[in-house]
């Protein structure tokens, strides 16, 4: 292996280990249902909201600790929400989003297949952070999700890989965390610009024609460097910039997907375009 290619591995390490590392009680909270109203498989969806939402989390994350915040938001406003967990790696029994992604891509469509079942619907539709807004593409394009899936919506995805520009001053802030995730991490050298998974994921074209896309990025991205790697080129999308919507929002890699209601409320919209309502930072009161 190439130095540069054995410095970059655990860098990524470290990096997506700043970005996702979720409270220490979330491996507990994983492991039992969230008392907010999601994954409640006995959910049927309603006239106004007539497809069931699954949550992605990101790398490192769970189905839990991720939502905490927009699961309870969307079930507030009427949705049936699941949330699951991928990638699990033998040995690495704290940290999901670490394996092969196009293996994690077959364990969203099995997802799917049983929210689909469960609730009567024809199609879902899907929110992701991070990993969890990429992952899926390939479900999409390559697993037959298109068929299955109306809308995918991202919250600060790394659809074209991160060049990790700049993270090294990172480096001190985790000393261990090489030896806690070892090298052998599939999930984390996929999300590097330019591997071979990039390469596959985005050859021939971002999108898959019958799926609505929308991309929420935020310039303060740290881990999606340059934060616009990660906007989708393609018919059906909507590149969206936080900051576009309120130049006071200040959120970064892990807040977008975990406490920002701006974003949540630009989700929402994609959800139901038909009935959108502006996003502006009044939208944290809504």
């Amino acid at each position: 292996m190439l130095p540069w290619r054995r410095l970059l591995r655990p860098l990524a390490v470290l990096t997506l280990t700043a970005a996702a590392l979720v409270a220490p009680t979330g491996a507990a909270q994983a492991a039992s249902a969230p008392s907010s109203g999601w994954n409640n498989w006995s959910c049927k969806p309603s006239a106004a909201h007539p497809r069931p939402v699954v949550l992605v989390h990101g790398t490192f994350g769970n189905s839990v600790d991720n939502w905490l915040g927009l699961a309870p938001y969307l079930v507030h406003r009427g949705y049936c929400v699941y949330s699951l967990d991928y990638g699990q790696l033998p040995g690495v029994p704290l940290f999901n989003g670490l394996g092969p992604i196009d293996q994690s891509a077959g364990q969203l469509d099995v997802f799917v297949d049983k929210v689909l079942a469960a609730t009567g619907s024809a199609k879902t539709d899907i929110i992701g952070h991070s990993q969890g807004g990429m992952m899926p593409r390939y479900y999409l394009k390559y697993l037959g999700g298109a068929a299955k899936v109306n809308a995918l919506v991202g919250l600060a995805p790394d659809n074209h890989g991160t060049t990790l520009l700049g993270l090294t001053q990172l480096l001190p802030y985790f000393p261990g965390a090489e030896d806690l995730i070892s090298s052998a991490t599939p999930g984390l050298a996929d999300q590097i610009a330019g591997s071979a998974f990039q390469h596959k994921l985005n050859e021939g074209g971002d999108t898959v024609p019958g799926v609505a896309y929308t991309v929420i990025a935020t310039k303060y991205d740290e881990v999606v460097t340059p934060y616009r790697s990660a906007f989708l080129d393609g018919p059906n999308v909507r590149n969206v910039v936080l900051q576009d919507l309120c130049v006071l929002d200040l959120s970064e890699h892990v807040a977008i997907g975990l406490t920002d209601r701006i974003a949540w409320h630009e989700a929402l919209n994609a959800l139901d375009p038909a009935h959108a309502e502006r996003t502006t930072c009044a939208s944290v009161f809504d």
